[in-house]
């Protein structure tokens, strides 16, 4: 065993998956109010995947973390920590069927809900899991069915999302080693919940037999001030971003990739501006998946590994409902993690 001076937490394994069905920016403006010309030029996203009525999100997510361990090797996982804002039920949590369903055992595992950020979330609770010395391995899961959360009708959020999960295997790596997660920050700000909101279905404005009519259709599905949040968004993960260069002591003409939650290439566009980070440093993957909520920065890792190279520094940042933000700094490992993941 690494001896605790000696080592740190470092992802040594990764996988994602996407469901089959694609919905273009074509087949959105047939039956909505909007072009194809309209959707891409403001958001970016030219697809994006939908899962059928028979996935649930634990099915992403098996699928994801299946890829992980199998490009880790298969090692023996001490916990299991899934990052969801669509789980199967209100009631249990989603993580525990996955773990079973792979097989790990009566390991730990438990739900995060921190919506688009809950993958840098997770990654610090792992992180802070293998560094304390309490676990060595572990595996995180972003899934997410957020088609489910969405009006199909709304154009503002119809266009926006879709359906996905990415997994990475954190586990002890040899310090200064390719891979290391090197820091972490996350933050919150309740005052800002509003933002991104599904109105009912929680404790507040349960949907029961009782009370379904007095609620709106809007109380069903996901609302967000668009132009709040694209504000919040820019300042919030600048700001973690500025935070960790700093804990890690990186100029930021150093950082050889900036992988942001994929939710909007304009945001994408402005982060970099703001952080003076050219723009072709930037990882995009939301041309083809849309905001996978917080499945979206593993699933870019997965997509656009091949442009990354040994040693790579990266730093990885998201905004999301809460309102929570946070970023996390690493270097890509030399370990050979990746196969065909997104099919």
């Amino acid at each position: 065993m690494i001896e605790r001076e000696t080592f740190s937490a470092g992802i040594v394994g990764i996988g994602g998956y996407l469901p089959q069905e694609v919905v273009t920016n074509e087949m959105l403006a047939a039956r909505l109010d909007t072009s194809q010309e309209w959707i891409q030029t403001r958001t970016g996203i030219v697809e994006r995947r939908k899962a059928a009525n028979s996935e649930a999100t634990s099915d992403l997510a098996i699928e994801a973390g299946l890829r992980a361990l199998r490009s880790a090797g298969n090692p023996k996982v001490q916990a299991l920590v899934l990052a969801t804002t669509t789980p199967d039920h209100r009631c249990p949590a989603t993580a525990p069927r996955v773990a079973s369903q792979l097989g790990l055992g009566q390991i730990p595992a438990f739900d995060i809900s921190a919506v688009c950020s809950g993958f840098i979330y997770a990654m610090s609770v792992a992180v802070a899991f293998v560094n304390s010395n309490q676990f060595e391995t572990v595996l995180v899961v972003a899934a997410e069915k957020f088609t489910t959360l969405v009006d199909n009708d709304d154009r503002n959020t119809a266009c926006l999302f879709g359906d996905g999960a990415g997994a990475v295997v954190v586990s002890k790596v040899p310090f200064g080693s390719h891979g290391q997660i090197l820091a972490t920050s996350i933050k919150s700000d309740g005052a800002l919940e509003n933002l991104i909101k599904v109105n009912g279905g929680g404790s507040k404005y349960p949907f029961t037999p009782t009370n379904n009519a007095s609620l709106l259709r809007s109380d069903y599905y996901l609302s967000m001030l668009g132009q709040e949040v694209f504000s919040a968004a820019v300042t919030s993960m600048s700001s973690s971003v500025n935070d960790i260069l700093s804990i890690v002591g990186w100029h930021r003409e150093e950082v050889n990739w900036l992988v942001g939650h994929q939710a909007n290439k304009r945001i994408l566009n402005l982060l970099c501006k703001s952080l003076e980070i050219p723009p072709d440093k930037a990882c995009i993957h939301l041309d083809q998946a849309g905001n996978t909520a917080g499945a979206s920065i593993p699933l870019a890792l997965v997509a656009k590994c091949g442009q990354f190279k040994k040693g790579d520094k990266m730093i990885l940042t998201s905004f999301g409902g809460g309102a929570t933000w946070g970023a996390l700094a690493m270097t890509w490992s030399d370990t050979p993690i990746i196969e065909q993941l997104l099919q």
